[in-house]
């Protein structure tokens, strides 16, 4: 056989090789497993590009995890009426990304002038975030602790609470 006639069937070979492939794969042939000819094989569905409606959505997961005070350690001693610029680092945790509807509670303890509630610092999920509250020292002699919480969209309280514990010392 010379090479010219080799090269061609080589090619048909093949070209039969691939088609035959190219039907089994797209279902073109029953199983092996039906049971009787009336079986219907199964047929590939051309995608439209569109997702079906039935996909549901992810589920937000809440999520904070401290992590570390910044500024003010536990039990510093501060002055009465002194300014306290408290800083926290913490993780979004979760799954949902905290926006302006996020808010920080006061939980227990004393506010110190602070407002009792405000906007939780946005931060995607997975991230990062500095939390900061002012904080003005109580004018008498003692040990003082601020404790907040963060709350979802929903009003639910999430993650772990952080406070801020200062000694007031003349």
């Amino acid at each position: 056989m010379d090479t010219e006639k080799f090269k061609l069937a080589l090619s048909v070979s093949i070209f039969i090789t691939l088609s035959v492939l190219t039907a089994a794969c797209s279902g073109a042939f029953p199983s092996p497993s039906s049971s009787s000819p009336t079986d219907t094989p199964a047929v590939a569905t051309p995608t439209t590009g569109q997702l079906p409606a039935s996909i549901p959505t992810p589920v937000c997961v809440t999520g904070l995890s401290f992590l570390y005070d910044i500024t003010i350690p536990d039990g510093t001693a501060v002055a009465p009426g002194s300014r306290l610029d408290k800083q926290w680092l913490v993780q979004n945790s979760g799954s949902c990304n905290w926006d302006d509807s996020y808010r920080l509670r006061l939980v227990s303890g004393n506010a110190m002038g602070a407002p009792t509630e405000q906007a939780l610092f946005p931060a995607r999920a997975g991230t990062q975030a500095t939390i900061r509250i002012v904080f003005t020292a109580p004018q008498d002699a003692g040990e003082y602790t601020s404790e907040w919480q963060a709350y979802a969209p929903d009003g639910t309280p999430f993650g772990t609470s952080f406070f801020i514990k200062i000694t007031v010392s003349p």
